[in-house]
């Protein structure tokens, strides 16, 4: 995604990376878990970051993808005591900066410019929360299926010869707990799309053939790619 130099990741980054030591974390590492006491904010140089919810029968379920240079907070600032919403794990390697809440709260306070910055981002943020509820509720299943695979086209699309290939390796669970639907609905319906020569999947990474015939079944309205994205 493009990012103007103003943007909140970036007064960030050249405030605190010259001070705080950027760690170096395996893929699986889990950054916090859902209901933990806030400690910290992360700026994601590298890598990739999932962030979701285990729910009580143990369905797991994953709101959002981040990759390199994105900002996580998932919690309400400026409150006392706060706690995750959702828990956060690495899916390959990463590189990141920790910030304590004090700092980082800090910072946006005394800076006009962080702040306009983070309030931008906190608009695209919801607007891209909404745009995903949307699509869930007027789609159904199959739809929220179509709408995920636009979005990582977006966020994670190389075009080739064959069409737009999703160069991010997922499983159908995988996708399943993107699309908050189960496994079985998924397979059934990647297999319906393979048959209409709408995708193909091979080494775990889809590629988008027809990507037209997606948006027209989800009405696509075609979004910004800040918008439309699994971020």
């Amino acid at each position: 995604m493009l990012r103007s130099s103003f943007s909140i990741y970036s007064l960030l980054d050249h405030f605190f990376r010259k001070s705080e030591q950027i760690q170096k974390l395996k893929a699986g590492t889990v950054l916090f878990q859902e209901k933990d006491s806030v400690e910290y904010v992360y700026l994601l140089l590298s890598g990739t970051v999932a962030l979701g919810r285990v729910h009580m029968r143990g369905k797991d379920f994953i709101l959002k993808v981040l990759n390199s240079r994105e900002l996580i907070v998932e919690y309400q600032i400026f409150k006392q005591n706060p706690h995750y919403q959702f828990y956060a794990k690495t899916l390959d390697d990463c590189e990141i900066l920790a910030l304590t809440k004090e700092q980082f709260e800090e910072f946006i306070m005394n800076d006009p410019d962080a702040m306009n910055a983070f309030v931008s981002w906190l608009s695209t943020s919801y607007l891209k929360a909404q745009m995903k509820c949307q699509d869930l509720i007027m789609n159904g299943k199959k739809g929220g299926l179509y709408s995920i695979l636009i979005r990582l086209c977006n966020t994670y699309g190389i075009k080739t010869e064959d069409g737009i290939l999703i160069d991010f390796p997922l499983t159908h669970q995988e996708l399943a707990n993107l699309t908050f639907g189960t496994r079985e609905v998924i397979q059934r319906a990647l297999k319906e799309l393979r048959e209409n020569d709408v995708i193909s999947y091979e080494q775990q990474k889809f590629t988008i053939k027809n990507l037209k015939f997606l948006k027209e079944e989800v009405d696509c309205q075609n979004c910004p790619y800040e918008i439309c994205g699994v971020n």
